[in-house]
């Protein structure tokens, strides 16, 4: 866009807070924001049970749309302490005016029959966004109480741990083997982001499409 530099030389390790990227207000977006991200799943059992049971979010709509089935989930406020809290919640959040106006959803999209391992013979497979031709989406973040608590917990519920708390390897920086052997984002981890990549840890959903990383800080 005429008159924006959004992509202005960085220098390394420096924490850039509110750098100067962005363009005077603009009145037209003023209340636009973020609303949910949406993934591709292949098992609703398995992707509910992770994002339910283990991660705390709440199904606050279901739609079967015919080819596909749609699960619409979010964190319950701190407010809603029993069963009965939840459920008021969710149904207050599945009317449009509120669903729309909240931020920090997830839609977990299911196509019928892609739960078998392939579909007339192809191969299926997930993309964790850091494999070619696949390189984009990278992870989902959940802000948690305990890191170290959540990833044990996780573990325990058969989640795989991609990168533990306090680790900070240039193996576990999502990085591909492709863009290394092409001279594409080469180098040591600076040390300014190493304290901070120290702090979370990366886990594995089971079976979504899109990318196998979530991200616990």
């Amino acid at each position: 866009m005429p008159g924006n530099n959004f992509h202005l030389p960085q220098e390394e390790g420096h924490f850039n807070a509110a750098p100067s990227l962005n363009p005077p207000p603009t009145p037209a977006t003023k209340h636009y924001k973020l609303n949910h991200l949406a993934l591709r799943i292949r098992d609703p059992a398995h992707s509910l049970n992770f994002y339910i049971n283990l991660l705390g979010m709440r199904v606050i709509f279901t739609l079967n749309a015919g080819p596909f089935t749609i699960y619409y989930l979010g964190h319950p406020p701190a407010s809603a302490k029993t069963e009965e809290d939840i459920t008021a919640w969710a149904k207050s959040t599945s009317e449009i005016p509120v669903m729309t106006r909240t931020s920090g959803l997830l839609e977990l999209y299911h196509v019928h029959g892609t739960e078998n391992a392939g579909v007339d013979g192809a191969s299926v497979s997930v993309s964790t966004g850091n494999v070619p031709p696949h390189l984009g989406f990278a992870h989902l973040g959940f802000t948690v109480p305990d890191v170290s608590a959540a990833v044990q917990r996780l573990r325990d519920g058969g989640v795989s741990i991609l990168k533990d708390v306090g680790v900070c390897s240039r193996e576990t920086v999502p990085l591909s083997e492709w863009e290394e052997e092409r001279g594409v984002g080469c180098g040591e981890i600076h040390g300014n982001y190493a304290w901070f990549f120290e702090k979370f840890a990366m886990v594995a959903d089971p079976v979504s499409f899109h990318s196998l990383q979530r991200v616990l800080c």
